[in-house]
């Protein structure tokens, strides 16, 4: 297994809401940052973007909001990939605050062809980076919602 650089990111004050905390979207947005962060590790990047019209569309998403998060606090997202196939990712996003784990958010992305609107096969090289990368899921991974 070969680590993911951690993507760190410091909350501006426009992202805090009227109860004094990380509003819920931009933790959306963060995440979003994150994957942008792996995309690029994983050789998925802007260039590969531009070259090849083909990216990593998320198409689901869970996000779980551990504790709130206040203003100027510097965010640390650890990223794991936890399973791929010949078109998918599964990944999960940690966040933390001074170490403390504060949201998840685990993903499900397909690599589309942009041009002809449908999944596509990673190309060899980043099928064989994403199962270097692969980790076991953590214990949250593959909840649901309920009651």
């Amino acid at each position: 297994m070969t680590a993911i650089a951690q993507f760190r990111q410091r909350i501006r004050p426009e992202w805090i809401d009227y109860n004094g905390h990380l509003s819920e979207a931009y933790y959306v947005l963060v995440f979003g940052f994150a994957t942008d962060a792996l995309m690029k590790q994983v050789w998925l990047g802007e260039a590969y973007r531009a070259r090849t019209r083909c990216s990593l569309y998320t198409v689901e998403a869970h996000i779980r909001y551990l504790r709130e998060v206040p203003a100027g606090a510097e965010l640390a997202i650890t990223t794991r990939v936890i399973g791929s196939d010949a078109k998918k990712l599964r990944a999960c996003h940690e966040m933390t605050v001074g170490g403390v784990l504060v949201a998840t958010e685990e993903i499900l992305g397909v690599h589309v062809d942009t041009e002809q609107g449908r999944g596509v096969p990673f190309p060899d090289h980043v099928s064989r980076r994403l199962g270097e990368l692969e980790e076991n899921a953590p214990a949250y991974a593959g909840r649901s919602v309920a009651l």
